[in-house]
């Protein structure tokens, strides 16, 4: 069994100590009312609250330090009030049906101190879970924290690459000089004058025969 199922087990068993309790200041406030639905409504108010309160206290974290004084104060308040209360009508009710004058003076304090053990290790064991509960939680955070920045790096590399992608796969642009050089025009080759002239010497030496 590990350390945080015990302790669950040990807040259940704290519970049901503290449950115990307030029903026997209860069941002493009821009997020693009138026999009317109002007066034992009214008896039984005082341990009733005391349970609620200290179930509160035990159940919401504390975030605000100013916040928990303050209900640290409340619930000393209801838990005095209680006591008060259930003393009188727990000792009344013990001498009624028997007990001798000390033991109806300490039979309220025993309830009373189970009631206030059981209170306070309800809140020390809540107290003492959570901070477990926060521990085992904090890897799982930290691996899903991993995961995430994990998973966002690759995503920026893929877009960075294809970004840069199509600019290294263009070819670089050359600038060619213009080859828009004109052909010189050349004119057909002119006919040889030596035929010409050795024509004209032939007929001049015709002629002069």
């Amino acid at each position: 069994m590990t350390n945080h199922a015990y302790l669950r087990r040990i807040r259940v068993l704290a519970r049901m100590t503290l449950v115990l309790g307030v029903a026997a200041s209860i069941a002493a406030n009821v009997l020693h009312a009138r026999d009317n639905l109002v007066s034992q409504g009214i008896a039984a108010w005082p341990p009733l609250a005391l349970l609620l309160t200290v179930e509160l206290v035990s159940r919401v974290p504390v975030h605000r330090r100013g916040l928990a004084v303050i209900r640290i104060g409340a619930t000393t308040a209801i838990a005095g009030i209680a006591a008060w209360v259930s003393y009188w009508h727990m000792a009344g009710v013990t001498a009624r049906y028997g007990e001798s004058p000390v033991s109806a003076h300490l039979m309220p304090l025993c309830v009373d101190g189970l009631v206030v053990a059981a209170s306070i290790s309800l809140v020390e064991l809540a107290g003492r879970i959570r901070a477990l509960d926060a521990a085992a939680t904090q890897p799982t955070r930290a691996r899903a924290a991993a995961s995430r920045s994990g998973a966002r790096a690759p995503a920026k590399n893929t877009t960075r690459a294809a970004k840069t992608a199509p600019r290294r796969a263009q070819p670089p642009r050359t600038t060619s000089a213009p080859v828009a050089a004109a052909r010189p025009v050349t004119s057909a080759p002119a006919a040889p004058a030596v035929p010409a002239v050795v024509g004209e010497g032939r007929a001049r030496s015709s002629i002069g025969r």
